[in-house]
């Protein structure tokens, strides 16, 4: 866990983005690492566990992280704890809550209360297209020989 503060905080010294930092650790190696990288980055999505889950993917030629341990220097957010269960880790280690977050001035709790109302009612309406469409493409993915099921 020391790991992950420390690169959490070395992000944060360079200016990088917030206090976040993560670790992903197979057996007794550390696979990959990733600070907060949102202002370095200009993305939204670069989240400490985002980036450390996409490194470790890489660094291990797979999609998914089953035999891996995730370290992160705060609970996760809706999106990264989105991304921690496509990745499948096997374990989820976090220190900070999401409530120290909170009081430090990152607020993921808007993003709870937006899952649950209608598309219409959230902050950013969202509305329903293509359908029928977007579904012939389920049906095109079940036929698919060869695919790889995830």
């Amino acid at each position: 866990m020391q790991a992950a503060i420390d690169v959490a905080r070395e992000g944060m010294n360079q200016g990088k983005g917030g206090p976040f930092g993560c670790v992903i650790v197979k057996g007794d190696e550390v696979v990959a690492k990733g600070c907060n990288s949102v202002l370095a980055d200009l993305d939204p999505t670069a989240h400490a566990e985002v980036v450390a889950i996409r490194e470790a993917c890489k660094q291990l030629g797979s999609f998914q992280l089953t035999d891996c341990e995730l370290y992160t220097s705060c609970e996760p957010c809706p999106m990264c704890l989105g991304a921690i269960y496509w990745a499948r880790p096997k374990r989820v280690f976090f220190a900070a809550t999401h409530e120290d977050a909170q009081q430090a001035g990152f607020d993921d709790s808007f993003i709870y209360k937006e899952l649950v109302l209608p598309y219409a009612e959230r902050q950013i309406p969202m509305e329903q297209s293509g359908r029928e469409d977007a579904v012939k493409l389920f049906d095109e993915w079940a036929e698919l020989p060869g695919k790889i099921d995830y």
